[in-house]
């Protein structure tokens, strides 16, 4: 069976490092993972005005989640917490109130900085958020990863052999963590892409 990975990438940045690692995790990743980015950069500010009628780039937005298995958060940290335009994405894909298209996904969130635990305090805040959405989020391995062009090229290739093998451990972690809580509670979209 091949699951599904829908991943958002937290930075909006054409030089994204975090875009970075999401394309060496691709690279590392299991076999039966299949991956498709979901784009937040077109996505208007989110306003209860919109919930009666979402406009089309947030409809796509939670078809994108309601397509996936599961989903995989590779952000950046801004000013000790969520950049804000995943905060956007995750509000307009956890709206209108009882459609949320978080509920009971498969999630995981993991981070690169140019120091050793720049992500720390945005995957924290972001755990919180997700658990208010119901999510069901992956809790370890946690990874903060320290970037620099010694160990990542910009197509995502890993230099280092430590650094490789954890990344590749914690895809494989979360590839058997999707398969677990879609065991126990299998993916029913709630149909609220047309909303």
């Amino acid at each position: 069976m091949t699951y599904k990975v829908g991943y958002l990438v937290g930075s909006l940045s054409s030089t994204s490092i975090n875009r970075v690692l999401a394309k060496a995790i691709i690279k590392l990743a299991p076999q039966d993972l299949e991956f498709s980015e979901i784009r937040i950069d077109n996505l208007p500010l989110y306003s209860p005005d919109y919930d009666s009628d979402y406009p089309p780039e947030a409809r796509a937005l939670k078809q994108a989640i309601d397509d996936a298995d599961a989903i995989l958060f590779v952000t950046p940290e801004y000013n000790r917490s969520i950049p804000g335009a995943l905060k956007n994405a995750i509000d307009w894909a956890s709206r209108p109130w009882g459609q949320n298209s978080f509920n009971h996904i498969p999630a995981a969130v993991i981070g690169a900085s140019p120091g050793q635990l720049g992500t720390a305090l945005a995957q924290q805040a972001m755990r919180g958020v997700l658990s208010f959405c119901n999510a069901r989020q992956m809790t370890a391995p946690e990874a903060y990863i320290k970037y620099s062009t010694d160990i990542f090229t910009p197509d995502g290739d890993v230099l280092d052999d430590s650094v490789k093998a954890f990344l590749a451990n914690y895809i494989q972690e979360f590839r058997d963590y999707i398969e677990k809580v879609l065991t126990v509670i299998p993916r029913s979209p709630i149909g609220s892409a047309g909303s």
